[in-house]
C-alpha cells in the first residue's frame, strides 16, 4: 500500500472528525464524539491501554490486539482509530484491508461505563467514512453471538447481514474476557455505500418455530425445529455467566452452536434480532 486509505500517508497529520451520529434505526441515542486515526507511539500504547481495559485482560496476558501490529498497522495504511469525548479516550478500533474491497474489523471496544451513549455507532460511522475513501465496498466483523446486546447492536442498530457462524473462530483466547471458552463468531458484513440498511420489521415471535429456547432455570433447551420462521433464544447475560458459572455458559455455547450454527448450514440465514433476546431464522427460500 502506497498510502493510508484515509488519504494520510505515514507520519501526515491524521483527520478527525467530531460528529453527532444517528443511525435510522438508531432512535434517539447520540454520542458528541470525536473520532480520529492513530499515528504516533503514545498514541498506539493508550490505545493498547484501553482495549486491556475493555478486555480486563492482565498485563502479563496477550491483549486482543497486540500493540505491534497496531503500529505496522498504522504505519502501513492500515485503520486504527479511537474515540474521544473532550480529551478521554474512551474507545479503540481497528482493522485491515481484505482480498475482495473490504475493510475487517478486528477489535473494537468501548470502556466500561461509556455504554449507551452511541459511541459504538459513532466508531462504526467513522469506519464507514474511512472505507468509503479507501474505495471499499464493505466492512466485515465477527461478534460473539451469545452476547444479546452486541447482536442487538450489530442485527438491529446497524443492518449487518450475517454470513456465517464460525465455531472456534480463534481458538482458545487468554484475553481477560474469553478466557476458558470456545471463541465461536457470527460472521457478518455491512455496505460501505448509500443509506445504512433499516432491517424490516420482524415477524411475530409467537408464530416462530424455536429452535432453541431456556427453561425456568436459565438452561438452554434445543428444539428440533423445521419450519419456515425459526427464533433462537439466547441466554440473558452471557457475560455475567463465563463468569459466575462457566459451565452452565460451555452449555450455552454448545446449544448456540447446535441450533443457530445448525439452521445456517441447513439452509436458513438470520433475519435480524428481537430485543427480548431471540434471534429470527427464516428458509431462504421462503424470503426469496
Amino acid at each position: 500500500m502506497n498510502s493510508g486509505p484515509d488519504a494520510n500517508g505515514p507520519g501526515r497529520p491524521a483527520e478527525q472528525t467530531r460528529r453527532t451520529v444517528e443511525f435510522p434505526s438508531a432512535g434517539a441515542e447520540r454520542a458528541d464524539v470525536r473520532i480520529r486515526s492513530l499515528r504516533t507511539v503514545p498514541e498506539l500504547q493508550q490505545a493498547d491501554a484501553v482495549l486491556r481495559t475493555v478486555w480486563n485482560t492482565p498485563d502479563i496476558a496477550e491483549p486482543p490486539l497486540a500493540l505491534d501490529v497496531m503500529c505496522a498497522l498504522a504505519h502501513t495504511g492500515g485503520y486504527v482509530a479511537a474515540a474521544y469525548l473532550g480529551t478521554a479516550m474512551v474507545g479503540v478500533t481497528a482493522g485491515f484491508r481484505t482480498i475482495g474491497d473490504s475493510l475487517h474489523s478486528h477489535v473494537a471496544g468501548v470502556l466500561p461505563g461509556m455504554h449507551g451513549r452511541g459511541i459504538g455507532a459513532a466508531m462504526k460511522s467513522h469506519q464507514r467514512e474511512w472505507a468509503a475513501r479507501a474505495g471499499l465496498s464493505s466492512i466485515s466483523w465477527t461478534y460473539d453471538p451469545l452476547i444479546r446486546r452486541n447482536a442487538h447492536f450489530n442485527l438491529r442498530r446497524l443492518g449487518a447481514v450475517a454470513e456465517a457462524y464460525l465455531p472456534d473462530f480463534y481458538g482458545p483466547l487468554a484475553d481477560g474476557i474469553n478466557d476458558g471458552d470456545d471463541s465461536d463468531r457470527l460472521f457478518v458484513s455491512w455496505p460501505v455505500h448509500g443509506t445504512p440498511h433499516a432491517p424490516a420489521p420482524l415477524p411475530d415471535l409467537a408464530a416462530a418455530e424455536p429452535v432453541l429456547e431456556a427453561d425456568g432455570n436459565g438452561e438452554p433447551v434445543p428444539r428440533a425445529a423445521t419450519g419456515g420462521v425459526l427464533r433462537c433464544v439466547t441466554p440473558v447475560d452471557a457475560e455475567s455467566l463465563r463468569r459466575t458459572d462457566p459451565a452452565a455458559a460451555r452449555r450455552w455455547r454448545s446449544a448456540m452452536r447446535q441450533a443457530l450454527g445448525g439452521a445456517l448450514e441447513n439452509g436458513y440465514r438470520i433475519d435480524g434480532f428481537d430485543r427480548s433476546g431471540w434471534y429470527v431464522l427464516r428458509r431462504k427460500e421462503t424470503s426469496e
